[in-house]
């Protein structure tokens, strides 16, 4: 069994949020896309929200409308919300009990920050057994700096993706995704 996992699709990361994504709005659009295709086949659906309970916190705070989840992905009946406080996805929450309840083995994936949050759930997701594939125009991030050197948003995706494709995810567009799914 396949299911979807939607990472922290969340008002913040957008344009006049308190931390915005370089592409999120197309990367949520990428994703609206994805889930459509999971909501039409009846499959599951697992929406993730992270909230910051750190004080010195500057996005995604407890009942913010930034801590709330983007229109474009917002949850229908029937699909899970799990609230998650670290960058992985699994810790200290239920996701692996739902992932067991509806016999999954296969992920696809989806969200932000694909530095962050979506590359600690991938990699947990692997070492639990779980097939991964990941929609890269279906994620964002932003630039990064360290050490007085700055990579862009771009430079940060590429660098990510290609080291989850080397070992722990399968790495495709939304329009390879759903035309290798809609045969």
């Amino acid at each position: 069994m396949k299911a979807l996992i939607v990472i922290d699709v969340q008002k913040d990361y957008f344009e006049n949020g308190n931390f915005p994504l370089e592409g999120a709005l197309q990367a949520s659009e990428q994703t609206k896309k994805i889930l459509e295709n999971f909501r039409s086949l009846h499959l599951p659906v697992i929406h993730i929200q992270h909230i910051s309970l750190q004080e010195e916190a500057i996005f995604f705070k407890p009942y913010t409308e930034g801590a709330e989840i983007h229109p474009n992905v917002k949850p229908i009946d029937g699909e899970i919300v799990i609230t998650k406080y670290s960058p992985n996805s699994f810790i200290k929450t239920n996701l692996q009990k739902h992932l067991q309840k509806y016999e999954v083995n296969e992920l696809v994936i989806c969200g932000m920050m694909t530095h962050m949050c979506v590359d600690a759930t991938v990699r947990a997701a692997k070492d639990f057994g779980y097939q991964c594939t990941l929609i890269a125009d279906a994620c964002a991030t932003r630039e990064l700096e360290f050490s007085g050197k700055k990579a862009t948003a771009q430079e940060v995706q590429t660098a990510f993706l290609s080291a989850l494709s080397y070992y722990y995810a399968e790495i495709k567009t939304t329009e390879e995704y759903l035309q290798a799914n809609n045969k």
